[in-house]
């Protein structure tokens, strides 16, 4: 991805360095060539010798300045790239970070540009996504505490009532009975919440 994106905007300037090139040596050759001819010719100067010399000069310098502009353009956009690929490079291996399950992974806070506001934003879907975690994991706990406490009571009624420790008696079919409709409950609770996520998800 890096590679391929300072590509693209090396081949970006090198297609306006070559443009600029085409334009101003047309326009010396069409324009400025011709005006020193006719300037030579003015003040009677053969103009054959200089206008090759001339012409010859100014292809040659504009030679120079188009390699001048490619290795500055190497080299600005190598630079650019590393200053603008450096979050984003750093965002693409907190984003395996979260995808493994560290919700705390931050990017460093970087520039107030585009770059940056993508930074923060990333940063505050983290920041999201750990709360949600934390909300979660807490959720059952409280889901498992709640249910443990009916199966509890279900339980020590069931074996008070197999070692006849508890007559078999209509309070006792009352209370095994509200421990289980209080169990239905937190299971149909914990049900609508899952139905509610997925259909929010």
């Amino acid at each position: 991805m890096k590679r391929y994106l300072i590509l693209k905007l090396l081949a970006i300037h090198l297609v306006v360095i070559c443009f600029v090139m085409v334009i101003v040596w047309l326009s010396i050759d069409m324009l400025a060539a011709g005006y020193f001819v006719t300037l030579m010719e003015k003040y009677n100067i053969s103009p054959e010798p200089a206008h090759a010399m001339f012409i010859s000069a100014v292809h040659r310098y504009l030679l120079w300045a188009f390699l001048g502009a490619v290795c500055l353009a190497v080299g600005l956009s190598f630079l650019m790239m590393r200053r603008v690929l450096a979050p984003l490079s750093r965002m693409t291996v907190i984003t395996r970070e979260i995808a493994a399950g560290n919700f705390s992974a931050r990017i460093p806070g970087g520039s107030q540009d585009e770059v940056g506001q993508l930074a923060r934003a990333f940063n505050d879907m983290a920041a999201s996504l750990e709360e949600i975690e934390n909300l979660r994991r807490n959720l059952m706990i409280d889901v498992a505490h709640e249910l443990r406490t009916p199966l509890t009571n279900i339980r020590g009624y069931l074996e008070a009532l197999d070692d006849r420790v508890l007559p078999f008696s209509t309070e006792t079919f009352s209370l095994l009975q509200n421990e289980t409709l209080r169990l239905a409950e937190l299971v149909e609770d914990v049900l609508q919440l899952a139905r509610a996520d997925a259909a929010h998800g």
